[in-house]
């Protein structure tokens, strides 16, 4: 596989890399999570200061996986990082808790978004017990029909992208037209000066988590540091276009989203992109764009399912993980893992069945394996200290740059804590069981190999 990736290498030129950035960033997220961010901060500038401030983080971290792709052609990403950098222990985690966590929990999420957007479509109120329903039946047939071995091709997946730039763009023009409820966003704002500093720090922070769940993709750029031409000028120039266009797109589909519903409608709208498009347009608007909104859904859900098993290939590898998640079937596909990685997807969304909560429980170990592979920098800097540079891509303005991507995951993991501790304590529980896991494996293999 790593000689088929690197024979790719040298084809992707700038546009490509920023298209890519683009591509893995813009999901469904950025059509639902605007309500999960004006539920925290309820004035207008502090709701466009959160996804501001989450762009810059998201631009911080793409910076950094830049750096260390640009060192490691092996598959598995952020594993490989973990594992040479810090320990097999902290990367076992990591695979771990993309499997039970991250990975998982994240495409419940996105079928969450879909549901409520088809229901939106046929006209049909939305309840969680419906949402986890349909998105539970959206997962299991992606789950079997990736399995298969049927794929979207690439023109498939352009038709996709295509989709969501016209939703977005039909979104901000038309909803520039509608006459906001102005009064509503003064009130709203002269009721926040009461609240304490530290309570609208806690609140902030608490709103970066679903735009950090909206920026997620920029990592995606470990997987095609290897297939850029010249690496060192077009990567990082194409992480800045890339992340910088997506936070103008954020910014204006947030912008247009207050501007129409107000901070107290948006916070109590769950598909306020549609309701604005509503406003608009009347019923076709949010129709039109709630279908667009559940085609591209469906279309990002299938293409995701497959990244996540490359991690358990690695691990597989290393005789740390089931040696059934590696196997392919006569498609060449992951069967067992794209199984697996559907089963706990569905279990999720029947258990948390609230977009809310899974946005905690997935974005609560993220930003700590964020934050540790952030470290791994300065170890793999420390490790080459006195050599010689090479082509390796080197993060502007580290170590700020750096230490201000640390300090961002712990002021979220914090908020995450502080908010939902039941859900967090839950994720985190989930992730510290892979010690005695890890533990077994590593006995497990040692005695193999005795």
């Amino acid at each position: 596989m790593s000689q088929d990736i690197h024979s790719l290498a040298r084809r992707l030129g700038l546009f490509d890399a920023t298209m890519i950035v683009m591509g893995g960033i813009i999901g469904a997220g950025i059509f639902t999570n605007p309500y999960v961010v004006a539920q925290q901060v309820h004035t207008p500038l502090l709701i466009l200061g959160a996804w501001a401030v989450g762009g810059l983080i998201a631009l911080a971290g793409a910076f950094i996986y830049a750096e260390l792709s640009s060192q490691s052609s092996e598959s598995g990403g952020q594993y490989v990082y973990l594992r040479d950098a810090l320990h097999p222990l902290v990367a076992f985690g990591y695979g771990w808790s993309l499997l039970f966590v991250i990975q998982t929990g994240g495409m419940a999420a996105v079928a969450l978004i879909f549901a409520n957007h088809v229901f939106e479509l046929v006209g049909v109120s939305v309840t969680d017990f419906r949402a986890a329903v349909l998105a539970s039946a959206a997962l299991g047939l992606l789950t079997i029909i990736n399995c298969i071995g049927v794929r979207a091709g690439s023109l498939t997946q352009n038709i996709f992208m295509v989709l969501k730039l016209i939703a977005i763009g039909a979104l901000v023009a038309f909803g520039l037209m509608v006459s906001g409820p102005a009064q509503n966003t003064t009130v709203t704002a002269s009721a926040g000066s009461s609240v304490t500093i530290a309570q609208s720090l806690i609140a902030f922070g608490a709103a970066l988590i679903p735009a950090q769940f909206a920026y997620g993709g920029w990592q995606t750029a470990c997987f095609v540091a290897g297939e850029v031409r010249e690496p060192r000028r077009n990567l990082p120039r194409g992480l800045l276009f890339g992340v910088l266009g997506v936070i103008v797109v954020y910014l204006s589909v947030n912008y247009v989203c207050v501007h129409a519903l107000g901070a107290e409608g948006l916070a109590q709208t769950k598909t306020p992109a549609s309701a604005v498009m509503r406003m608009a347009l009347g019923e076709r608007g949010g129709r039109f764009l709630a279908a667009g909104i559940a085609i591209s859904t469906i279309g990002f859900l299938s293409q995701s399912m497959l990244t996540a098993p490359r991690v358990y290939f690695a691990m597989a590898d290393d005789g740390l993980f089931f040696k059934q998640l590696a196997w392919l079937n006569r498609a060449r596909v992951p069967a067992i893992a794209i199984a697996l990685q559907g089963l706990l997807a569905i279990v999720i969304v029947m258990v948390a069945s609230r977009f809310e909560q899974i946005l905690n429980y997935v974005v609560s170990v993220d930003v700590v394996f964020f934050g540790l592979t952030a470290v791994c920098v300065f170890v793999f800097r420390r490790r080459n200290r006195g050599k010689a540079r090479g082509d390796f891509f080197h993060i502007p303005g580290h170590p700020f740059t750096t230490l201000f991507f640390i300090a961002a995951c712990c002021v979220i993991t914090f908020s995450v804590v502080y908010k939902e501790p039941m859900n967090t304590a839950i994720s985190l529980g989930i992730m510290m069981l892979g010690l005695p896991a890890y533990f077994a494996w590593e006995w497990l293999r040692k005695r193999r190999e005795g």
